[in-house]
């Protein structure tokens, strides 16, 4: 079959050949060039029925993780026949050549915006192209997503329910209504109107954005007197959440929302980093737990699911295990990030994620492992050495030479300043080790990262030789 693709820098949201010099859309796994010649009593052939298509929405973006998970979830359409036509704005596919070159076919269009992706795809219904699937891997791309499956027909979640799960404020308040714990939150729009709800409640609070990701202007604050640099750090200082800190181990849940309703895969334990900033530095997975309390989140985030209307796809929910029960956090129909997937696809062996979406809502045959549940264990370690200019890192090699390493790469490369950790982007590298038990798991992944020894020069002194460009090292995709 002809891959089609549009070029990026034409932007036209049409997509093009790459084998034909005039542009016409050609797909050779079914175009029948054979001459037939008429018999006395001709048999009309059976009309053939077009492979399904998944339109996924977003792709990837140049970031190892991104590359990794939109790989997986278009290898795992194709090796069941299924057709990918992946859309992305053109300047993320100038820079994911690899993802693109996967898809049947990809088109350049804006996927943050709902009334753009929705318009591409009534012109390509019009044109004759049919969709069964809409899928998107981030939450920016949720609405969108939704719009398209709505119009086509396709199984998906609606506008409301999936704006209201991208507003944290809009999600407690659902929750809170259908009765699942959750914190006080209050949305604020200036500094006086935080104090005053930190006068009304109880602290320490965090203060956060509306609507944000990867720990961006998330700080905790403990009085009045500590709001004004958490301010400044926001986004958006003029809308934010400020909400009461829960006290508690925190973890998140990792699963599929099927036909027949969610379906809990995992349970993954979380560490962050200390307060006042909440950056996520490890994960493990499963995590470790009694039966009577993994059952229990279970119950709860399904419950929760439910009652947010969310009717398909993959989720990743988080929450905190406190003295009263389970405490919900935020709520998203995507994975979760952090090289969870990878985490969880060595935890039970054999499962294809989004295979298992793909079958469930096409009505196929199960292709599914033996066992959704985890057998074997895994863990992430983020790398977050001590500030100051690098100058080198000493004990990578022993890191790519591991055995159990599943991915590993450095996000930082000499003549770089490395900041101190406020967000998941200041973060030097990833560690992603898979393992027999997730405490071997956990065990080896601080071992290798605590191995590693950053030699980093005062950030005020001129680089030597001027600024350094070399190459980050790349994710190492070793499947040992």
């Amino acid at each position: 079959m002809s891959r089609t693709t549009t070029d990026p820098a034409t932007a036209d949201g049409t997509a093009t050949d790459r084998a034909t010099a005039e542009g016409a859309t050609t797909d050779h796994a079914t175009a029948d060039h054979r001459t037939t010649f008429a018999a006395p009593h001709p048999t009309p052939p059976p009309t053939p029925h077009p492979p399904p298509t998944l339109l996924l929405v977003g792709g990837a973006n140049p970031l190892p993780s991104s590359i990794d998970i939109v790989t997986r979830a278009v290898e795992e359409a194709r090796s069941r026949g299924i057709r990918v036509h992946l859309v992305h704005r053109a300047a993320a596919l100038a820079r994911t050549a690899e993802v693109n070159d996967l898809a049947d076919a990809v088109s350049a269009v804006e996927p943050d915006d709902p009334e753009a992706c929705e318009r591409w795809v009534r012109d390509r219904v019009a044109a004759g192209e049919r969709f069964d699937l809409v899928l998107g891997l981030r939450d920016e791309v949720q609405e969108s997503v939704a719009r398209c499956a709505a119009y086509v027909g396709a199984p998906g979640n609606g506008v409301d329910a999936v704006r209201r799960i991208r507003n944290k404020d809009a999600c407690r308040a659902a929750l809170a209504a259908a009765g699942f714990r959750q914190p006080a939150v209050r949305l604020c729009g200036s500094r006086e109107e935080a104090s005053a709800f930190l006068g009304e409640s109880r602290g320490p609070w965090v203060v956060k954005p509306r609507d944000g990701m990867a720990s961006i202007g998330v700080r905790m604050v403990r009085d009045v007197t500590e709001l004004p640099p958490a301010l400044a750090e926001l986004p958006d200082p003029d809308v934010f959440l400020v909400e009461e800190f829960v006290e508690g181990p925190e973890y998140s849940v990792e699963g599929v929302i099927l036909s027949t309703g969610p379906k809990v895969l995992a349970v993954t334990a979380k560490e962050t980093l200390p307060p006042p900033y909440f950056v996520e530095i490890g994960h493990v997975l499963p995590a470790e737990l009694p039966e009577s309390t993994r059952a229990a989140i279970d119950r709860e985030v399904s419950a929760a699911l439910t009652a947010l209307d969310l009717r398909f796809g993959v989720f990743h929910v988080e929450l905190w295990l406190t003295e009263g029960g389970v405490v919900l956090g935020e709520v998203h129909v995507r994975p979760g990030g952090d090289w969870l997937h990878r985490l969880l696809t060595h935890a039970v062996p054999g499962l294809e994620l989004f295979g298992l979406l793909y079958d469930d809502h096409l009505g196929r045959p199960e292709r599914a492992a033996p066992s959704l549940e985890p057998t074997r264990g895994a863990a992430v370690r983020f790398l977050a050495p001590p500030p100051g200019r690098l100058a080198d890192v000493d004990g990578w090699e022993r890191v790519e030479a591991d055995r159990s390493v599943l991915a590993a790469g450095l996000t930082t490369a000499p003549g770089d300043t490395i900041r101190p950790v406020r967000q998941s982007g200041d973060r030097a590298g990833f560690i992603v080790v898979g393992e027999r038990t997730p405490a071997r798991a956990q065990a080896l992944a601080t071992t290798l990262a605590d191995s590693l020894h950053f030699r980093t020069t005062d950030p005020r002194q001129p680089a030597p030789g001027g600024p350094h460009t070399a190459p980050r090292t790349p994710a190492v995709p070793t499947a040992h």
